[in-house]
């Protein structure tokens, strides 16, 4: 994080994008609470995410442009900080492909995020000199995970995904075209031992995912280290399809 994140409390989510947060602020003598509203950048229901009086973590952001000075980073539920803001996954794959840490995705000469590729923009778009061969191009789509099932299971979506579909069938019909396609599962939460897709919230969603691995799409899994100093990617997470 470039600033030191800002504790508080959670008080209640609403409009999707929006969430009231209650500041503690000491001042010695001049103690008070002070509740501010803070961007939530985060599409999905936020299911096993927060409840009410949860503690959480804000950014603060002194651009001019903005609304609302304040973003929703993450939550903790007593037993884990959960990262809640789903632009922060696009940042933590490059770094963990140039780090190493994403085994399956080293040898390639040049990394690039949000490239588009024919009628689709994808994650990460990894590839070597004049792409001569199959193997030298790789297309990464990139989802947050935060949903907890039971039995310590990471599960996605945590809602209807008809946007989580259609990259689904994109990276299908990357890999029908002769590219390298993996769909990436970034799990910001570290009370989870696996991953499976949510049958029960999208099922359609889980039947494209079976059909693309079935298609050759690569299933990758890797979990995160919250906390409020710093979220890494740390290890890959066996997955259950």
């Amino acid at each position: 994080f470039e600033a030191q994140l800002i504790p508080g409390k959670i008080l209640k989510r609403y409009k999707r994008f929006l969430a009231d947060i209650d500041l503690d602020i000491d001042n010695g003598p001049n103690k008070k609470n002070e509740v501010i509203t803070a961007h939530t950048a985060n599409t999905g229901s936020m299911k096993t995410c927060w409840a009410e009086n949860w503690p959480v973590m804000i950014s603060f952001h002194d651009n001019p442009k903005r609304k609302l000075k304040y973003s929703l980073e993450m939550t903790h539920n007593g037993d884990t900080w959960i990262g809640v803001n789903t632009a922060v996954p696009n940042k933590l794959g490059p770094e963990a492909i140039l780090d190493g840490t994403i085994t399956e995705l080293q040898g390639y000469e040049t990394i690039k995020p949000e490239q588009k590729i024919g009628k689709s923009r994808i994650d990460i778009y990894l590839y070597n000199g004049d792409k001569k061969e199959p193997t030298d191009e790789c297309s990464v789509e990139i989802k947050n995970v935060t949903l907890l099932g039971g039995d310590r299971l990471a599960t996605f979506p945590d809602g209807v995904s008809t946007r989580g579909q259609k990259h689904l069938e994109e990276l299908i019909s990357l890999k029908e075209q002769g590219i390298r396609a993996c769909m990436l599962y970034i799990v910001q939460r570290e009370d989870v031992d696996s991953f499976s897709p949510a049958d029960d919230i999208d099922p359609v969603y889980g039947q494209l995912l079976r059909k693309a691995q079935a298609a050759g799409v690569e299933i990758l899994v890797y979990q995160c280290k919250v906390s409020p100093e710093e979220i890494k990617i740390i290890k890959p997470l066996p997955y259950k399809l």
